[in-house]
């Protein structure tokens, strides 16, 4: 593998990821009470709890982005 193709790999493994990061971040933003709703039946979790969680989760990941 040439350093053309890494570059371009890490590249588009760039796009993927900061594209699920923008994706799970609109549908945090705007489909909030569906979410929150499935979310707290299938984990047994209360609302400000999750609220947390999903903060946790969209700032570990730009982090690891």
């Amino acid at each position: 593998m040439t350093i053309e193709q890494l570059t371009e790999l890490l590249g588009w493994a760039s796009v993927i990821n900061i594209g699920y990061l923008f994706l799970a971040t609109m549908f945090l933003a705007f489909l909030r009470k569906p979410i929150f709703y499935i979310h707290s039946k299938l984990f047994g979790v209360d609302e400000t709890e999750l609220n947390s969680t999903y903060f946790n989760f969209l700032s570990n990941y730009k982090i690891a982005t």
